[in-house]
């Protein structure tokens, strides 16, 4: 009576039209690797309500400026689960096409890449190809956040006060250049750093097990940061509550652990070593999405009500976007040379004369 029908589903809450929007990021994403023959759809199956989360409900991002200075970063540190930044940039109302970029995951000249490539695709803040290197990136903006602000920040004048949030998988804790960076990050206390452990229990090769037993929580609190262990309880509230409690913690970076299952919803491939590194199959596609009560069989649908659900953070990110605006407008009425300054280091550019007594050094010397 107070819903209404959108391809066949009646939507009459916002809990629904939360839920379309990450069955589309999975559909979207197991399709996107069945028509490359190559990928991951497991993992973003899984992760599908972490990404919604983020961008729909918590990062400060404005999909039409992705280069907004004082954007919130995300790094998907397991960039072997790409399709699930993709299908969200896509469905959040970044410039990455449904027909040139997702439906030609990865071949050439798509923005979808098989991993996320910097510079190639708006929103991807980082390439994340081998295992690790993706956290020790975020480690790394975080700490540039921090330094930035001591800097430049006055009193009253918070003009960089961005958050880092990033996915990080078994891989990625596996590789020592992980721990050396959390540990970093634990001793300088970066706690505008939030990140997500998605202990799946599954590699290539089958249970994590076989090789990675030891307590990954226990670890990163040894390192000194606020640990959280969700378990199997991933409901969009208690995954955005559990955000709020780690932005209340000022001088710890956050590591929120979640118990996910990969390619959860596949009849016959959830939790198995099969949707890792390989298409699902036609037939577990078409299975799959029967059990979700999908609307569509037909690849790469995307109902409506789920974009325009969405794409709402369009909107909000452009308010957000000029607030901040005017926030660094009052701060360089009153600190014009520091707003120079900040405003140069955002274009990337060296300060002019930078070059003009470059030491010169002769080998007669």
């Amino acid at each position: 009576q107070n819903g209404r029908v959108t391809d066949g589903l009646l939507i009459d809450n916002a809990d629904q039209l939360d839920q379309l929007c990450i069955d589309t990021i999975r559909t979207l994403s197991m399709d996107a690797v069945q028509k490359a023959n190559s990928g991951h759809p497991g993992t973003p199956m899984a992760l599908a309500p972490v990404a919604y989360l983020l961008y729909a409900r918590v990062m400060r991002h404005n999909p039409r400026d992705p280069q907004w200075p004082d954007r919130d970063r995300f790094v998907l540190s397991c960039g072997h689960a790409s399709m699930l930044l993709y299908s969200t940039l896509y469905l959040a109302g970044y410039d990455i096409s449904l027909e040139e970029d997702i439906k030609r995951f990865r071949q050439l000249g798509s923005k979808a890449a098989g991993h996320p490539e910097y510079g190639h695709c708006p929103g991807v803040e980082v390439t994340t190809g081998p295992l690790g290197q993706g956290i020790c990136n975020a480690v790394g903006m975080a700490l540039a956040e921090r330094m930035l602000a001591a800097r430049f920040n006055r009193p009253g004048h918070e003009v960089v006060d961005h958050r880092t949030y990033a996915i990080v998988s078994d891989g990625d804790l596996e590789e020592g250049i992980s721990g050396e960076a959390s540990s970093l990050a634990g001793h300088l206390g970066l706690g505008r750093l939030i990140a997500f452990y998605d202990n799946n229990h599954i590699s290539i090769e089958g249970d994590t097990a076989l090789a990675f037993t030891e307590d990954r929580a226990a670890r990163y609190e040894a390192y000194g940061w606020h640990v959280q262990n969700l378990g199997e309880d991933i409901a969009l509230d208690r995954l955005e509550d559990a955000v709020r409690s780690a932005a209340e913690v000022q001088d710890r970076p956050s590591l929120i652990v979640i118990r996910t299952h990969i390619a959860q919803g596949s009849p016959h491939k959830q939790d198995t070593a099969g949707a890792h590194g390989s298409p699902l199959g036609e037939e577990e596609i078409k299975l799959t999405k029967e059990a979700m009560g999908w609307p569509s069989q037909q690849p790469f649908y995307v109902p409506d009500e789920a974009l325009k659900h969405f794409r709402a953070c369009i909107e909000r990110g452009a308010e957000q976007q000029s607030e901040w605006q005017e926030r660094f407008d009052a701060y360089a009425d009153e600190h014009p040379e520091l707003a120079d300054e900040l405003s140069r280091l955002f274009r990337r550019e060296l300060p002019d004369g930078w070059d003009a007594e470059v030491p010169r050094f002769h080998a007669s010397g």
